[in-house]
């Protein structure tokens, strides 16, 4: 009789290792259009206490030649959750690496983090070309 204990599986645990961000063509150049994710389950881990931290990441951005990979994004996201570091480096190395891989016309990056230590703490790191003037929206908090 075979052992039915089930190993877990490392496929997911495999691919967050090995993220990476990827881009795709823009297919609508031609226009400005703003791209908008929630990413509600963000976790990482205080640098100082090793507790960890929650957030929601909110990314807007207006593409200009190239558009990110969202599964590559979410496996990208999911690295940080191991990971000791601030909100504000997390929000602004989010907003860094987006802008590297994408040269985007416009992006905003905003770490909404749940209360710690009776303090609510929201980064927001802001990247513009310099020669862009169109949409760049306000921020607000969306409701489920």
């Amino acid at each position: 009789m075979q052992d039915q204990t089930r190993i877990p599986s490392r496929y997911g645990l495999d691919e967050i290792k090995a993220n990476h961000l990827e881009s795709w063509p823009n297919s609508h150049q031609e226009r400005d259009y703003i791209t908008h994710f929630e990413i509600p389950e963000f976790t990482c881990l205080c640098p100082r206490s090793g507790f960890p931290d929650f957030a929601t990441i909110v990314i807007d951005y207006v593409p200009d030649k190239s558009i990110v990979e969202l599964k590559s994004l979410k496996l990208y996201i999911n690295g940080y959750r191991d990971r000791q570091i601030s909100h504000e480096s997390v929000t602004n190395i989010i907003l860094n690496d987006l802008v590297t891989l994408l040269a985007p016309r416009w992006i905003r990056v905003v770490g909404d983090f749940t209360v710690r230590g009776n303090i609510k703490t929201i980064i927001f790191a802001e990247h513009v070309q310099p020669d862009y003037s169109g949409p760049r929206p306000e921020f607000r908090q969306y409701l489920p």
